[in-house]
């Protein structure tokens, strides 16, 4: 019974960090298309922000964002930025025109959702 109890915390442990592990993508292949920015947080557990954003992974290596402004003047505001996979992580622009670039690693895809945690940020997104 002592033996168990021993176990039980690294078992816990074990999970805990599996559960985090990052997604290596092979290539763009991987995010190409529509995905659906529906929420970002602080920290991954954290409080998310709902957003209405749509992210267009373009072969030619162009992410164009989409953000919608209900409640705005401007409906909706297009910007594109230049991306690349490299080292399995997204590398984006963080600034259309400058050539300053963050790395964004997906700490999970399944199926059709998948989550990126950028410098500041979690994105969760959602194939459209």
């Amino acid at each position: 019974m002592k033996r168990y109890v021993k176990i039980l915390p690294l078992a816990a442990l074990f999970f805990a960090f599996s559960a985090n592990a990052e997604v290596t993508l092979k290539d763009d292949s991987e995010i190409l298309g529509k995905w659906n920015l529906y929420a970002e947080a602080a920290k991954l557990d954290g409080e998310k922000k709902a957003v209405t954003v749509e992210w267009d992974f373009q072969k030619d290596g162009v992410l164009q964002t989409t953000a919608t402004d209900s409640g705005g003047r401007t409906k909706e505001m297009k910007i594109a930025i230049k991306y690349a996979v490299e080292n399995g992580a997204i590398k984006k622009q963080t600034t259309p025109g400058r050539e300053k670039y963050e790395s964004c690693k997906v700490v999970e895809k399944d199926g059709s959702n998948m989550i990126l945690k950028c410098t500041y940020l979690y994105f969760f997104l959602k194939k459209i």
